[in-house]
């Protein structure tokens, strides 16, 4: 299942950071399921970064200037060679969402609980907003 997922920030001038489609593994059907593969998808895609390189980076005209769009310009190499632990992005991603660190909403609907049951379909577009 793929979904759209955009992240804003109203700190920064260009309120859109990320939008991007990430597919799912399976079907979420909580908030705090939904949460868990966004965030082993993340870091499944910080560990690949990490491992692969190139001996002559390069960036394309188009890749620099979807880079910039987004606020950053860089060759998306990751320098840290510590690997994550993928149990605690989880359990401090859930703790900032019941902190009220981000927001999230769904076709414009704002989820506020982790367990309430939740519907999604292909393609829907989801929007985390960052309150820090």
């Amino acid at each position: 299942m793929n979904i759209q997922v955009t992240v804003k920030s109203p700190s920064r001038r260009r309120s859109s950071l990320m939008n991007q489609t990430i597919a799912l593994a399976h079907e979420p059907t909580t908030l705090q399921e939904l949460l868990t593969l966004l965030v082993q998808s993340s870091v499944h895609s910080f560990i690949e970064r990490q491992s692969s390189g190139s001996i002559l980076p390069y960036l394309t005209e188009q890749e620099v200037q979807q880079s910039a769009e987004s606020g950053k310009v860089g060759f998306g190499h990751v320098e840290d060679t510590r690997v994550p632990d993928e149990q605690q992005a989880i359990d401090a991603a859930l703790l900032a969402f019941q902190d009220g660190l981000y927001r999230v909403f769904l076709r414009d609907e704002e989820l506020t609980e982790l367990t309430v049951p939740l519907s999604l379909r292909e393609n829907d577009t989801l929007v985390l907003i960052r309150l820090t």
